[in-house]
């Protein structure tokens, strides 16, 4: 039964607080999983080997708390069989002591207000025998009625209704309503709980949690998404939206039925809450489900936001989920703040396994499904432009650039010289730039610096002379577009750190290099995750003080992060690390130039 929408949005206005059921502390063993999707056998093969479920699947793990980071639902067969499993195990888990805390992830919250993009068909099957053909029957005539289908299309609209609505897809929304058995469960579920000053959630900690807290969190959102499931179970059995109705697609629907043409002031508050709920921060990119800078953006760009929402929500480091891990290995990040453990168990979608993170006093480890080892989570690699062999590392590639075979040379547009280098094995693309100055490799410079500074934007880059000329070799990933191709198409909106993050570091490297020629062409994007990636230094690296002219008047913010990472730049460091690069005079300059951007 639907509930009155004004005591929803009542509720949602003023959310109390839970905090005890958000924040633990003194447990003594933590463990975390994420991103199951499904993957059921993958999953109790990992609870198994971190010693919490037996071997007839009961809980073992005595005062022991298990995180889901999120997504068990979606793209695998078997998430009925791994909700209905934590489910169980949430009770034993308490009797004995310890908790279970399953995350509500992106793919609960879409299960829940009807974004099914990727619900398979086997999920459905495992609820096709709590539908009835009556029930198939009654929606099929309400779909074929509103699509104004006559009895002359009547074959090819059931054959159509019954590919895109399988048998169980109604029982299964009628399971994922306010009230159904999985609904009801998952819109009690937080977002995030902190358990020794560690924080857990799906997507990641945005610059939002650190806005809005726990509290905002876990009851402002969770109660928008509460609100917007009970607006639109109103609607449906008011007969204006149909259960076959996307997500997407409910706004368009409900504008045929306005304006005036609705009398019903629940009805027309009903509307109105499906179209503003829907835009909540829940479902935004940078919402705590779906946001992904904790995993992609640089140091420089993330440190100081990260620092600061960790510390509104009472929290020293964070474990996130939601993007799958390169080597699908539990990881880390900046000094273990960040820990990354979406490894992608479903094995048959992601190539990946099942992996569990660890939390024992002090001690941080990893086990997987298959093996007993215990080990540490590994460093998160540095990735500019998706490498041959994927997990191929910065001083392997370097050494592939250096000594791999010339295939071929072509000249292309802008000046550039593009060459092939292999080492039998692999092949990777590179640009070739001639040394434009004694003692001045500026692709090498800008790629070393980079590494000091931990930007992760300027790719591997080598001195090496090409046909007698002196010159460089820089890696360029394969599938590039420069910014005059990205700006024309209007992509790059889907970015895993947002372009309006990248630009302004950006900045301020071309106003510490000098860079006086930072053209749309030197400025590639690896399209994959619309990684911003610089190229073409050499008229980079000058002496003079201030920033080049097109960025006299640009705005930018020089945060804690970027002050001590530019501290760490010191005459001694850059002798050391640039000195065979970048000469002395032009190494002073820089140092001079820092001292301004840091004042």
């Amino acid at each position: 039964m639907f509930v009155a929408l004004t005591i929803v949005l009542a509720v949602s206005l003023s959310v109390p607080s839970y905090s005890s059921e958000w924040t633990f502390d003194d447990v003594d063993r933590v463990v975390a999983i994420s991103d199951v999707h499904g993957a059921y056998d993958a999953m109790v093969r990992t609870l198994q080997k971190a010693d919490l479920i037996a071997d007839d699947l009961a809980w073992c793990g005595g005062t022991a708390h298990l995180v889901i980071v999120g997504d068990l639902l979606d793209r695998g067969p078997n998430s009925r069989d791994a909700i209905d499993l934590l489910m169980r195990l949430e009770g034993e888990a308490q009797a004995a002591g310890g908790r279970v805390h399953v995350l509500v992830g992106n793919h609960e919250a879409m299960n829940l207000n009807g974004d099914l993009r990727y619900v398979s068909r086997a999920e459905y099957a495992a609820f096709a025998e709590q539908e009835s053909e009556q029930e198939r029957e009654q929606w099929f005539a309400a779909h074929i009625k509103r699509a104004g289908e006559g009895d002359e299309g009547h074959d090819a609209a059931r054959a159509e209704f019954d590919t895109s609505f399988p048998p169980g897809y109604f029982a299964h929304r009628r399971a994922f309503a306010s009230d159904g058995s999985y609904g009801k469960w998952l819109l009690g579920k937080p977002v995030i709980v902190v358990i020794n000053a560690t924080a857990f959630v799906h997507g990641g900690l945005s610059p939002l949690v650190a806005e809005i807290g726990l509290e905002g969190v876990n009851g402002k959102l969770m109660q928008d998404l509460l609100a917007y499931v009970r607006a639109v179970e109103y609607l449906t059995a008011a007969g204006k939206l149909l259960p076959t109705d996307n997500f997407n697609d409910r706004d368009h629907v409900l504008a045929g039925f306005m304006p005036g043409l609705i009398t019903s002031a629940d009805t027309v508050e009903a509307v109105a809450a499906v179209t503003k709920l829907g835009e909540s921060d829940l479902h935004s990119a940078d919402g705590p489900l779906w946001y992904r800078g904790n995993v992609s953006c640089g140091r420089l760009i993330e440190e100081d936001r990260l620092r600061a929402t960790l510390a509104r929500i009472g929290a020293e480091r964070v474990v996130i989920g939601h993007t799958p891990t390169p080597g699908r290995r539990i990881l880390q990040r900046l000094d273990g703040r960040i820990l990354e453990v979406d490894t992608g168990m479903l094995n048959s979608y992601y190539n990946g396994r099942g992996n569990a993170l660890i939390l024992e006093g002090d001690s941080v480890s990893t086990i997987n499904e298959s093996s007993t080892e215990s080990v540490s989570p590994a460093e998160h690699p540095r990735r500019v432009g998706a490498r041959p062999g994927g997990d191929l590392s910065a001083a392997d590639l370097e050494y592939l650039l250096r000594t791999g075979d010339i295939v071929s040379t072509r000249e292309g547009e802008f000046g550039r010289r593009f060459v092939q280098i292999s080492d039998g094995t692999r092949s990777v693309e590179t640009l070739f730039a001639k040394r434009e100055a004694r003692g001045l490799y500026a692709d090498v410079a800008a790629y070393r610096l980079d590494r000091l500074l931990e930007l992760d934007l300027v790719p591997v880059a080598v001195v090496r002379e090409i046909e007698g000329k002196a010159g460089s070799l820089q890696f360029l990933p394969d599938q590039w577009l420069d910014e005059q191709q990205r700006g024309a198409t209007g992509r790059g909106g889907s970015a895993q750190c947002s372009l309006t993050d990248q630009w302004p570091t950006m900045y301020v490297f071309d106003s510490l290099i000098y860079n006086e020629g930072r053209s749309l062409q030197r400025m590639l994007y690896s399209p994959d995750i619309w990684q911003l990636i610089l190229v073409g230094h050499d008229k980079a690296f000058g002496t003079q003080k201030g920033r080049p002219r097109h960025l006299a008047s640009v705005s930018f913010k020089i945060g804690d992060a970027w002050t001590n990472a530019l501290k760490s730049l010191t005459d001694e460091i850059l002798e050391e690390k640039l000195g065979d690069v970048l000469d002395k005079r032009r190494r002073q300059a820089l140092l001079a130039r820092r001292d301004q951007l840091i004042e």
